[in-house]
């Protein structure tokens, strides 16, 4: 069984991120799954830090991402938002080269709040951070929206 609320349409995802930092740092939505949502971005000179290793503040930027989205899609966007609330983030193992992907999977969807696990991996399939994300779920209204 399916938990978003939303049509799940990759085009429809990317259509909203003009002008953001998911459009600077060319992060991706590549997948949906009934409980899950995969998103990815370069390892590149946007996202290394001076080692020549992708920054770690580049990684939460992606798990939060993908997970602040999924967590969105969670949600009635006529009347909720889901914003950030925690983030975690162990990291594992350094990457040089090629592309990350993130996959985020709910913990827990609550009224009030949402508890993800996004796991990070290389083009190699081995994990390279492990984030939890929490975020609040609030009115739009309260956001000026």
């Amino acid at each position: 069984m399916s938990i978003w609320t939303v049509e799940m349409d990759i085009d429809r995802l990317h259509r909203g991120f003009p002008g953001t930092i998911l459009e600077h740092l060319d992060i991706t939505i590549d997948a949906v799954g009934d409980d899950c949502l995969t998103a990815s971005m370069p390892v590149d000179h946007r996202t290394i830090q001076r080692m020549g290793i992708l920054h770690g503040g580049a990684s939460v930027v992606l798990a939060e991402s993908v997970g602040s989205i999924a967590s969105n899609c969670c949600v009635d966007q006529a009347t909720l938002a889901a914003v950030g609330l925690q983030i975690n983030a162990n990291h594992i193992r350094p990457v040089s080269s090629g592309r990350v992907s993130g996959t985020a999977r709910p913990l827990h969807l609550g009224f009030r709040t949402h508890v993800w696990r996004i796991a990070l991996q290389d083009e190699n399939g081995r994990r390279t951070c492990e984030c939890t994300l929490t975020t609040s779920v609030i009115t739009r209204k309260s956001l000026g929206l």
